[in-house]
């Protein structure tokens, strides 16, 4: 396969501009780098950096996660949001116990069968972690390879077969280049090429992108849904969540009431709680973490 005309100067970009991350560290674990992409689903860098660092501390193994109660894991992932990622990292962390002998697999069939783990997150494991070359589509990705090769301003909502074979056509032969690819191109799109307000002027292939030869064209497909939060279920879940991540022991109803008055809301999001695996009634009006 030919070279593209993208490859050299981004991964020269790359190698000049990367972002020293503890999960890129060549000493990092392969389990380093699976939790950081469970962390970074909906989470910006700057915010998972020192939850991060925290769990690796506590976890340093998968083992070490699979030894204790869900509810610890759900406590340790703070406020990062969407708690339900704490409880598939320590269902995945078990599973690599129980199938792996404690070590995060190296093949990406078996990354995929891990729970919480989709197409995304084991094609970055097996890139980031061990080397190999997969078509790597986080939203970052998407963008940058929507503008150059398509020119148009950003992907649709969800990962198109044209798109992944784009991807896929993309890739360098070698193994190990192609991991690295994978990265710069997710770091360009995080640094350079962002979603609002893209630095084109310091973008290493600003000669050769579509949107850029096309003039730049505004966004004109589907509008794109933003996330409300104040008054929102999200809200209330959390306000909940927080009381019981922060109570030693059982909580209280009470407790619950004074964070959340409304109470049909208050009922719907606890018993969304409970379904989801994230709280456990322990009485007839108390509740704690699994």
């Amino acid at each position: 396969m030919p070279e593209s005309p993208l490859h050299a100067p981004i991964l020269e970009w790359y190698a000049a501009h990367q972002r020293d991350l503890p999960w890129r560290r060549p000493d990092a674990s392969p389990w380093s780098v699976l939790v950081s992409e469970l962390m970074l689903q909906q989470t910006p860098v700057a915010r998972v950096l020192p939850a991060h660092e925290a769990w690796m501390e506590r976890w340093p193994t998968p083992a070490d996660l699979a030894a204790e109660p869900t509810g610890e894991a759900v406590r340790m992932w703070g406020r990062l949001g969407y708690p339900r990622r704490a409880l598939r990292l320590h269902a995945a962390a078990v599973a690599i116990l129980e199938r792996h002998a404690g070590e995060v697999p190296t093949d990406h069939a078996a990354l995929l069968a891990l729970p919480g783990v989709g197409e995304y997150t084991a094609a970055a494991v097996a890139s980031f972690a061990f080397g190999q070359r997969h078509a790597v589509m986080d939203t970052n990705v998407r963008r940058v390879l929507a503008r150059a090769m398509s020119g148009v301003a950003l992907p649709g909502s969800s990962v198109t077969a044209a798109e992944r074979r784009v991807a896929v056509s993309l890739l360098p032969d070698e193994d190990h280049v192609a991991a690295t690819w994978a990265v710069a191109v997710m770091e360009l799109g995080a640094l350079v090429c962002t979603a609002t307000s893209p630095r084109c002027g310091e973008c290493p292939v600003r000669d050769r992108c579509g949107w850029v030869a096309a003039g730049s064209p505004a966004y004109d497909g589907p509008a794109r849904r933003t996330q409300a939060w104040d008054g929102t279920d999200r809200q209330c879940r959390g306000r909940l969540m927080a009381v019981l991540r922060e109570a030693s022991g059982p909580v209280h109803l009470s407790s619950l009431e004074a964070v959340w008055p409304g109470t049909e809301q208050r009922q719907r999001c606890l018993a969304g709680l409970l379904t989801d695996g994230l709280a456990v009634r322990v009485g007839p009006e108390t509740y704690a973490l699994p």
